[in-house]
């Protein structure tokens, strides 16, 4: 049985350093050649654009990149943009560096995030064309964790307030998520708060000890790919 608040897959995000390199990056990985990543917008707030791809099942993915366009914000960047590890990464080419967990309404994430502020981050109100939404980013940008460990395995929680989604405008690429895996050197840890989230079926997390990294097996008309 579904438990009454868990949480459910929004998003995976790949980072790239432009997003040309990061939209051949996802179409190589995935074998596309009909349906391709389209352009959806930019988020000034943020300093940055992304390009999307829809999935089955109303998730997405989002390739998403600093905008050389941009002004620089005035804050952090989400997602880790501006760390200097996450740079170094990116260095080295386009990732899956994250995902995104969605709170469905009644729960209200504002409040939720207000009754335990040690576990989520603030949630900050954004906008991108008709598309509202509340979503959690840490006041230095960085990915969210718990006891130190993180590093794109926990998901940023989001709350959409607009009535359309943006996986509803986007053309179907005949792809679905199957199974997403992360690995990290403090599984346990990452995988008791995962729980306490209620979003610990959404991810299967094993031990590793290398670097944290997240996969995601993914159906497409082409037989499986999985996407790194």
């Amino acid at each position: 049985m579904t438990a009454p608040h868990a949480l459910k897959l929004d998003h995976l995000v790949v980072a790239a350093e432009t997003l040309e390199a990061g939209e051949a990056h996802v179409i190589e990985q995935l074998g596309l050649t009909d349906v391709v990543p389209q352009r959806g917008g930019k988020h000034a707030r943020m300093g940055t654009h992304n390009s999307l791809l829809g999935l089955w099942g109303g998730a997405y993915l989002e390739i998403i990149a600093i905008d050389p366009e941009a002004h620089a914000p005035d804050r952090a960047r989400w997602f880790g943009l501006d760390d200097d590890t996450v740079r170094a990464r990116l260095a080295r080419g386009p990732y899956l560096a994250h995902w995104v967990a969605r709170v469905d309404r009644p729960r209200s994430l504002p409040r939720w995030q207000a009754q335990y502020p040690q576990r989520l981050a603030p949630v900050i109100a954004m906008q991108r064309g008709a598309l509202t939404w509340q979503i959690g980013v840490p006041d230095d940008g960085s990915l969210p964790s718990w006891q130190g460990a993180g590093q794109g395995l926990l998901p940023t929680l989001i709350q959409w307030d607009s009535p359309q989604h943006p996986a509803d405008a986007l053309p179907s690429a005949d792809c679905a998520v199957t199974t997403l895996r992360g690995f990290h050197p403090q599984a346990t840890v990452i995988a008791e708060q995962l729980q306490w989230l209620g979003a610990d079926a959404l991810v299967n997390v094993e031990a590793t000890l290398v670097e944290p990294s997240l996969a995601a097996e993914i159906e497409t008309p082409n037989g499986p790919r999985t996407l790194r």
